[in-house]
């Protein structure tokens, strides 16, 4: 926000964020997008709702946005992988020039049975599509339409890893920040991310 306003107009913008924030607007009852009784609480819970909020009408590999969906992987390598892909995607269709982007890791507790399409990617290619969703948002719809908690999949950008799609966020909790990654765009890809406070570098 200090990039593009001045600082003497803060309480304004962080007012008119109040008021417009998907998320927000869903704690105070607003707006609801999702079934009652379905809302995360506790512990971090504002970083497992903005799943819910701000991912709605962005197209993802189990939704066409018209819900929103928490993305997480057991392991940080394919955490990275995987949010590694989709932001070297969006910084390309934006053109934008070098710089470095923070991305905050989240630690949460999953307790809730899955739909489970690990070990099937030669069975269902079109769920792992590495360009297309056209099989997966379908089939992400019908799964949520028939009220289930979500997906357990293998991760499409790193080979060993394993991924989950939750549908409903009341079967996450205890969700907390565990560190905080750069990653370094060069105007092209992400080729250098490291820890904040340790700069670890993690070369691709």
């Amino acid at each position: 926000m200090s990039r593009v306003t001045d600082p003497k107009d803060f309480p304004t913008v962080e007012r008119l964020d109040e008021l417009t924030s998907t998320r927000l607007r869903q704690e105070r009852g607003e707006i609801n997008f999702l079934p009652v009784g379905e809302h995360a609480t506790g512990q971090g819970s504002q970083y497992i709702m903005a799943s819910f909020s701000y991912s709605l009408m962005n197209n993802n590999r189990f939704s066409d946005g018209s819900y929103g969906v928490y993305y997480g992987t057991q392991d940080l390598r394919t955490a990275i992988e995987e949010t590694r892909h989709h932001r070297e995607e969006f910084m390309r269709a934006t053109a934008e020039g070098p710089m470095m982007l923070s991305q905050r890791v989240v630690v949460v507790v999953l307790n809730g049975e899955l739909h489970d399409i690990r070990g099937l990617k030669s069975k269902l290619p079109g769920l792992y599509s590495p360009t297309s969703y056209a099989q997966s948002q379908p089939f992400g719809r019908k799964l949520w339409d028939e009220g289930s908690k979500g997906i357990a999949y293998d991760s499409v950008r790193h080979p060993k890893g394993e991924c989950a799609a939750v549908f409903r966020p009341s079967i996450l909790s205890h969700c907390r920040q565990d560190r905080q990654l750069v990653y370094e765009w060069d105007g092209r890809r992400i080729s250098v991310i490291y820890e904040l406070q340790e700069f670890l570098k993690l070369k691709k």
